[in-house]
């Protein structure tokens, strides 16, 4: 079973006629995603590799159907087109674009709740259910079908960690990158509760970062909540106090926000904290014996 995408997942593609929106929208469709239709102002009309492209988001979903977006326009207009997707009636919109303004992000969360969007992103990778679609600018070739979930803040570790697990023969049931941005959409707490309740997930792997406080509340939730076993791993063990480490979230402060203070939080929580992100296959190996 898969958590949030599915072979039944309608995709309308926001930005699809730009570079990278042209460039990912035909390596998700080659891997199987439903795409339904795309969006690009004033293109309407055009069709795409077989993907009629409409002028609004209400357009695309009044003549497909589409219930998911994903974003590939610049920061200054992700926030809008994260709302308009919203407002058309979008379940789910995955945001792969960078650098939106925190102020931006302030202002569009709560509109979100409001009408029961779900957001992954801004500054993300995106999400993939093996075998089933791929939504984001996801390398489809490392993932393979399975029973892990995955969760990471960082797109390049989740590459590298996704990669081990396959050759280790652990294949995934749902992975998501959730980005680093200090506000965000679904995050680690949402996420585990949608694989706590798959029952086709067995365990999880969590892969944070320094900065905030989100592994902390992740921690506290999987002491209190969770069922399945989890493993984790910490970016930026090594990080000096006050450095940013590529993500705007990932910025240690006042001591908090600590690699050390994450580790000790997974620690009391009875999760395994690997060293080195290698090490997360034989972890994963033991806590599956018990």
């Amino acid at each position: 079973m898969s958590i949030l995408v599915n072979k039944n997942t309608k995709l309308v593609i926001q930005g699809i006629t730009g570079r990278d929106g042209k460039f990912h929208t035909g390596k998700m469709k080659q891997y199987g995603t439903n795409v339904v239709a795309g969006v690009s102002p004033g293109k309407e009309g055009l069709v795409l590799d077989g993907i009629p492209v409409f002028n609004s988001v209400i357009g695309a979903v009044k003549a497909t159907g589409a219930n998911t977006s994903i974003i590939f326009v610049p920061a200054v207009f992700a926030a809008d087109a994260i709302l308009e997707a919203s407002e058309a009636g979008i379940e789910l919109v995955i945001c792969i674009s960078e650098g939106l303004p925190i102020q931006d992000m302030i202002r569009v969360t709560p509109i979100l709740k409001h009408n029961g969007t779900l957001l992954i992103g801004p500054n993300c990778p995106g999400i993939i259910t093996p075998d089933e679609a791929l939504i984001g600018i996801l390398p489809a070739n490392i993932f393979k079908k399975g029973n892990i979930g995955f969760i990471s803040r960082s797109g390049t570790l989740t590459y590298e960690v996704v990669n081990l697990l396959t050759e280790n023969d652990f294949g995934q049931t749902t992975c998501v990158g959730i980005g680093g941005d200090p506000v965000a959409g679904l995050y680690f707490i949402d996420l585990l509760e949608r694989f706590e309740n798959d029952p086709e997930t067995i365990a999880v792997v969590v892969i944070g970062e320094i900065g905030g406080d989100a592994e902390e509340q992740a921690a506290q939730f999987i002491a209190e909540k969770m069922t399945k076993p989890v493993v984790a791993f910490i970016a930026g063990q090594t990080a000096p106090p006050g450095k940013r480490m590529g993500h705007a979230g990932a910025i240690i402060s006042s001591g908090s926000g600590t690699a050390e203070e994450k580790i000790a939080a997974f620690n009391k929580a009875g999760v395994p904290v690997a060293k080195e992100p290698n090490e997360i296959p034989d972890l994963l190996r033991e806590v599956l014996k018990k």
